[in-house]
């Protein structure tokens, strides 16, 4: 069985009931949930890194180093986008997703689109 580690920008205190963040590398902490065969196997939590510290990259870097495949985010630059194709992350648009749980299932069923140039904001929006 070949799992994947899907991260959601999360608000504090993390999990599935957890509130989306709003700015994926402003968050205060990452929900990874690792899932296989459409169903959730595990649900932890990964602090987010001072945004300063790499800038746009930094949390790129962060999520790749954790083993993080698949990032679900409600908007971010093209810099960051570019970053997570090169380190091998598949970006996902959370869309009207509320909670952390929410994005997930919507992610096993399939009805999440693919980030593209589309959704990206500007700047500062990452």
């Amino acid at each position: 069985m070949n799992s994947t580690i899907v991260a959601v920008p999360s608000n504090h205190p993390g999990g599935l009931d957890a509130p989306l963040g709003a700015h994926f590398g402003h968050c205060d902490l990452y929900t990874l949930v690792k899932i296989a065969e459409g169903k959730v196997l595990e649900v932890a939590t990964l602090p987010n890194v001072p945004h300063q510290q790499g800038g746009c990259m930094a949390p790129v870097n962060h999520l790749a180093q954790n083993g993080v495949k698949v990032l679900i985010a409600g908007g971010m630059g093209m810099r960051p986008l570019m970053g997570f194709q090169q380190v091998g992350i598949n970006v996902m648009h959370g869309g009207d997703a509320q909670t952390v749980g929410e994005a997930v299932e919507a992610l096993l069923h399939g009805r999440l689109p693919q980030f593209s140039t589309e959704f990206t904001c500007g700047g500062g929006a990452h």
